[in-house]
């Protein structure tokens, strides 16, 4: 009975199209909007490369916008927890969200562990394969476990917080992603010119 009424629901919505178009926006930004997803581990350095990318952007006048898990836990995501089914969740909000920001123009960033190799998929599939640029940020789990200011790694090892990524539950590594950033090795820096070239030779800015 549940999946009848949601589909005489959606028989009732119509797909509105809308007269300023993606390409007008990105006609007058002067660049493409994308979604760049950052994944990784917690503390792989997602978030701090996200916003100095756009930073970055920012002062070359680009139209850009950072989704970051924290933020998004605080609202979008307030009602749902971390076991696997609302992780998957999460990542499809996100996705949703992210597909929207894009079609107003904006280069759309996301600093999620997104560990499910499935869920970051279909989020890539449900765009034009050139819409969706997939950067996994790279740090050792030792390297992750020293730059937890929070303690959140230390809590997971004790049993305080179950399924956390890395400890007790997986983190599926990117198997074709368009880069890989080794925060590891690289500084800051170095890592903001890769993302920005990479950006340049797909087209996205100039």
């Amino acid at each position: 009975m549940g999946a009848d009424m949601d589909n005489k629901h959606l028989s009732n919505i119509i797909k509105h199209n809308a007269v300023v178009t993606r390409r007008k926006r990105n006609e007058s930004n002067a660049h493409k909007s994308a979604i760049v997803w950052f994944t990784g581990l917690s503390g792989s350095g997602k978030s701090t490369l996200a916003h100095a990318v756009e930073n970055e952007l920012y002062r070359n006048n680009c139209k850009t916008f950072v989704l970051d898990g924290d933020n998004i836990r605080h609202g979008l995501s307030s009602n749902i927890g971390f076991n696997d089914e609302d992780r998957k969740e999460n990542i499809r909000r996100i996705g949703e969200v992210a597909k929207l920001m894009m079609e107003a123009g904006l280069i759309t960033m996301t600093a999620f562990i997104s560990p499910f190799r499935e869920d970051r998929a279909k989020v890539r599939n449900s765009v034009s394969f050139s819409d969706f640029i997939e950067i996994y940020c790279y740090a050792s789990l030792e390297t992750c476990e020293n730059r937890d200011v929070k303690g959140l790694y230390k809590r997971a090892r004790a049993g305080e917080i179950k399924n956390y990524t890395g400890i007790d539950s997986p983190y599926e590594i990117p198997e074709d992603p368009e880069i890989i950033i080794d925060t590891d090795k690289e500084s800051l820096q170095e890592s903001v010119a890769k993302v920005i070239e990479l950006l340049k030779n797909k087209n996205i800015i100039n």
